[in-house]
């Protein structure tokens, strides 16, 4: 029970980790799959088996080599010269992208509570702050609260869909996107994804002692992280191509559904996106506690500021820019832990 419990623990966390802002929000999956048609069926497919295998993988790594911090990972994949510049980089992306997630809380803050943008950065930042004093507990305490709410909402919009009178456009939707870009939109996704949560996935693949409770862990969560994107485009795709002119899509299909879910969905939207930038902040301070041995909450600090300060340019204008170049980078970072002979899912002996 204890051991299956565990599991869950690191399911729930790989699935909080990533379901960020564009996820939660519906802008990821209507442009890297809804948007090209009845192929998506079969690029979430793709999606989710990579996510199975490389989530699952990047754990084992982190496990059996000892790897503390996503440059230990980086120092095996690409040497130990390179893994430092390549974990120099990331560190610059991930407070970014993390500024994204920060931006995206204040939005929901303004549009849906009635707030000023800055109270929702205030917020975020100081239960963030709060909660990273009890370490990577509280990350999988989190996520074991968020992530079955968050399942339970997208099985709540499925039911929902399944009496629209669009719900089998996913298998009839019509693309002009050419069968390169339709192939090459989930390995970007993934790629993306999967570096940005490096920062937790790579600390949680160290400190669970229990090789198993990682394989079966990052299994069940990659199932999830597939099935979630289903839900979602399965919604989205009953509602083209109207759905493209919401800023957050499923949040409109949630509204529809009465004034409960539209209540639960806008809090949950902003606990996945809580989730996701604690879990960020933990793993970028100790990636830098390797080479400023000063307190970590005055790193948190820090970084939590420089966050703070990037994301005064607002939310879509970083995502804009941040996620299709990081995009492209993050696929030569997934060839090199596909090619790593390292993290196999069989035991050792």
């Amino acid at each position: 029970m204890r051991q299956g419990f565990k599991v869950l623990q690191v399911a729930f966390t790989y699935i909080g980790t990533i379901v960020g802002a564009g996820f939660a929000t519906g802008q990821e999956i209507l442009q890297f799959f809804t948007e090209y048609g009845k192929w998506a069926t079969l690029t979430i497919g793709l999606s989710c088996l990579l996510f199975v295998w490389l989530g699952t993988k990047m754990m084992l790594i982190a496990h059996d080599t000892g790897a503390t911090s996503y440059e230990d990972l980086n120092s095996q994949l690409f040497g130990k010269k390179a893994g430092k510049w390549i974990s120099f980089f990331t560190l610059f992306v991930l407070i970014g992208v993390n500024s994204v997630m920060l931006a995206g809380a204040g939005s929901v803050f303004v549009e849906h509570l009635h707030l000023t943008y800055q109270t929702g950065l205030l917020i975020t930042l100081i239960g963030t702050y709060l909660l990273l004093g009890r370490g990577i507990k509280a990350i999988l305490q989190m996520n074991s609260i968020v992530v079955p709410l968050m399942l339970m909402l997208s099985l709540m919009i499925l039911i929902s869909t399944l009496h629209h009178p669009g719900a089998s456009n996913f298998i009839r939707l019509e693309s002009d996107r050419g069968m390169f870009a339709t192939w090459l939109s989930p390995l970007l996704y993934t790629s993306f994804n999967l570096a940005m949560a490096q920062a937790i996935l790579v600390p949680l693949g160290s400190q669970i002692k229990e090789r198993n409770v990682l394989k079966y862990g990052g299994m069940i969560g990659g199932i999830g992280i597939g099935c979630m994107l289903m839900t979602a485009h399965f919604a989205m795709s009953a509602y083209m191509p109207g759905i493209q002119q919401f800023e957050i899509p499923m949040g409109s299909i949630a509204f529809a559904l009465g004034a409960v879910i539209q209540i639960i969905y806008i809090c949950l939207i902003f606990m996945e996106i809580f989730s996701t930038f604690v879990a960020d902040i933990y793993g970028i301070t100790l990636q830098v506690r390797q080479h400023i041995h000063v307190s970590p909450k005055l790193i948190t600090l820090f970084i939590m500021l420089s966050c703070y300060l990037v994301s005064q340019f607002g939310f879509s204008s970083l995502l804009s820019i941040l996620y299709p170049i990081y995009g492209m980078l993050a696929i030569i970072w997934v060839i090199h832990l596909i090619k790593s002979p390292l993290g196999s899912l069989r035991n050792k002996k």
